[in-house]
């Protein structure tokens, strides 16, 4: 193997094959992705989870240079699980693959700290390319995406998603509010207070210029925020 060769497939910044952990609920997309990696000689071992919980419990078991998220888990968020690998799990990149909208999801995955973003409908060698940029220590974005990141640069443009302007905290809890998740609910699973949730819920009506959370849900199943 030459040395051009060696970097092409070894992207790991500190010289070795890196572990990669798939996160998603389907089995078959799962398989797909094990099968994808498996073939990619900068992947050692590819693990699997179908669950947030599992997630975290495979992070906790075992050092993974990637992990590859889904944000539709069934037992929790991905948003939950995309902030709790940020702080407690530093060294672990992140690429977010998912089922909804890139022009809705994106720019927010990637401000809480993902290090890429894909639709599942992308290409094979996408996700290829995706998964070697984040393990050489960049960030991942898809042309559609970069002309996202170029509007919001320059100040949104006609027809920029009224979410966008939310900040992290408020966009997560915009997601639960708009899945029928009470207030007292969303205070439990985040471990913060009724006061603090209802607090970030009054900015989010404000900034949206909305009065209710049926505002709020019929907003994010027009945009494909929810499904």
């Amino acid at each position: 193997m030459t040395a051009a060769n060696a970097i092409k497939w070894s992207p790991n910044e500190r010289g070795g094959m890196a572990k990669v952990l798939i996160a998603d609920d389907h089995a078959v997309v799962r398989a797909g992705l094990r099968q994808l990696l498996s073939e990619d000689r900068a992947v050692s071992e590819v693990g699997e989870a179908a669950t947030g919980q599992q997630t975290l419990d495979r992070l906790r078991e075992n050092h993974w240079e990637l992990l590859i998220l889904d944000i539709g888990m069934p037992d929790r968020s991905g948003l939950d699980i995309l902030r709790h690998v940020r702080s407690g799990f530093p060294d672990t990149r992140i690429l977010v693959l998912s089922g909804y909208p890139e022009r809705q999801y994106a720019i927010n995955v990637l401000r809480m700290g993902a290090h890429g973003y894909l639709g599942k409908e992308g290409a094979p060698e996408e996700l290829t390319n995706a998964v070697h940029a984040i393990l050489a220590g960049r960030r991942y974005v898809s042309p559609t995406m970069s002309e996202l990141l170029i509007s919001e640069i320059d100040g949104g443009g006609d027809g920029k998603p009224i979410h966008l302007q939310l900040s992290e905290r408020e966009f997560q809890i915009f997601c639960k509010l708009a899945a029928g998740s009470a207030v007292s609910e969303i205070a439990r699973e985040l471990c913060l207070s009724v006061k603090t949730v209802s607090t970030y819920r009054s900015r989010v009506l404000e900034k949206m210029n909305f009065k209710t959370n049926a505002d709020i849900t019929s907003y994010a199943l027009r945009n494909g925020l929810i499904q």
